[in-house]
């Protein structure tokens, strides 16, 4: 069994998957921001696109969302702070040379009809 990697501790049969198989959708933004970076990690380009607002999918196809997580190597999410709909999170990974860096986001998310969106971000 894989501990997720959202960072929640859980197993991820527990915690993302169940999102990722579309068997239930993420209550909050907050999970939606974690199953959107465990997504990343299991190279689920699908799940990715589909939790993109439709506003922003133009720009986000799922080959780039596939190629994006099989050409990185994610070590590590961390919650800096959240509220109903914004989101702010380090996520650490790898780079071409093997040298830790870091994604420093606040993400804006949208709920519509049940079910939360990633809309978009700004990085530091």
């Amino acid at each position: 069994m894989m501990i997720c990697p959202c960072g929640t501790e859980l197993e991820y049969e527990n915690c993302c998957q169940p999102y990722h198989l579309k068997v239930t959708n993420a209550p909050t933004a907050e999970m939606l921001m974690r199953s959107r970076y465990s997504a990343f990690v299991v190279a689920d380009a699908d799940y990715l696109f589909e939790t993109t607002h439709i506003s922003k999918r133009k720009g986000n196809s799922k080959d780039a969302y596939l190629k994006s997580a099989k050409n990185t190597k994610w070590l590590k999410l961390e919650i800096i702070s959240e509220t109903y709909d914004k989101v702010e999170f380090k996520a650490y990974y790898l780079n071409s040379r093997f040298q830790t860096e870091v994604l420093h986001e606040k993400s804006n998310f949208k709920l519509e009809e049940g079910k939360w969106y990633y809309v978009d971000g700004v990085f530091y």
